[in-house]
């Protein structure tokens, strides 16, 4: 399947670059996936499209400052560091840049050496093995010295690093936000409870996996890098309860669809796990009915994902409406409503 299959024009303008001032004023692109209905709506509209038979799944990961700029201890060259997920204790997996300036055994000091990364193992793509060297709590280490990993499309300063995260964010590890989330205020998820609606918190650290561009041209050999997921005890009871009531499982955003989809074998299990799902068109969506996101970039595993959830032409031609209609692209643009 080739990669040009997911690609369309979009114009730079639409890009957006700062989050729209109160969150639940996003747009919001809803599609009847059975009767082929279309509405434009604002997102606080989404309560009238829920009912009492919907399940929200929400992924409440929390954003780390993770992207780092370091000093190389034995050239004092440069080094970018943006951790991607902690892979034991006090071990981290890390894109690197200039990859190619560190190897195993290579130190980087960070603030006067308030933190040191050191390289224990060297692998693919620029992406390296650190062990961390601190004292005190990491979180706090990190809050001094590190950033919000905007992504690169996104050029203006955020003033409010709050606005990177979900209201309802709550277990750091992301080197990324699940935007879907980013249009709920807590005012609304106090209207959706009201309303009847459960809401169930699962938890995927947003790496690699989820925002890495493809670089083939042929789909089928693209390579999905490992996220970390963890499903609770008290959300795997209320996901298997939704189960068997016959629930109508809305899975906000693409992260939380991948770990529903990944964990599901007829029942879900409890526990902490790895997952390099990569959904295309094809695929057989197990246990997920709809679908909240926003809207991704063309030739991304996201669009993929959601071409596969729908249709890709259909897809696409939303797409294009979208354009037509103005709506605001990628992380902190609109969102659209797969019924």
């Amino acid at each position: 399947m080739k990669i040009d299959l997911f690609d369309f024009d979009l114009p730079k303008e639409l890009i957006a670059q700062h989050p729209i001032e109160k969150r639940d004023h996003s747009r919001l692109f809803y599609i009847d996936r059975k009767s082929g209905e279309k509405k434009h709506l604002h997102f606080y509209d989404i309560i009238d499209y829920l009912n009492e038979n919907d399940v929200l799944v929400m992924n409440n990961t929390k954003v780390i400052p993770a992207r780092l700029m370091g000093i190389k201890e034995d050239t004092k060259a440069l080094i970018e560091v943006l951790l991607l997920k902690e892979i034991d204790y006090g071990v981290w997996e890390a894109l690197t840049k200039p990859a190619k300036r560190v190897k195993v055994g290579t130190k980087i000091n960070f603030g006067d050496g308030l933190l040191t990364l050191e390289c224990i193992d060297v692998k693919d793509e620029g992406i390296r093995i650190f062990r961390a060297y601190y004292e005190g709590i990491f979180l706090e280490v990190l809050d001094k010295l590190g950033t919000m990993p905007l992504p690169p499309y996104i050029h203006e300063q955020l003033k409010d690093k709050s606005r990177y995260q979900t209201v309802y964010a709550e277990i750091p590890g992301s080197a990324a936000a699940p935007t879907a989330g980013l249009h709920f205020t807590k005012e609304l998820l106090d209207k959706i409870k009201a309303k009847g609606i459960e809401i169930i918190e699962i938890t995927l650290h947003v790496g690699l996996g989820t925002f890495r561009p493809v670089a083939v041209d042929d789909i089928f050999k693209h390579h999905m890098h490992s996220e970390t997921y963890e499903i609770s005890k008290v959300a795997c009871e209320a996901l298997n309860k939704a189960v068997k009531d016959k629930k109508n499982i809305v899975a906000v955003g693409t992260t939380t669809i991948r770990t529903l989809e990944s964990n599901f074998d007829g029942l879900f299990h409890e526990g902490r796990f790895d997952t390099n799902i990569f959904i295309y068109p094809g695929y057989q969506f197990k246990v997920v009915n709809s679908l909240i996101t926003n809207f991704h970039l063309p030739k991304s595993t996201l669009i993929m994902l959601v071409s596969a959830f729908y249709d890709r032409k259909k897809v696409l031609e939303i797409y294009k409406e979208a354009i037509n209609e103005k709506y605001r692209f990628f992380s902190f643009g609109d969102s659209m409503f797969l019924k």
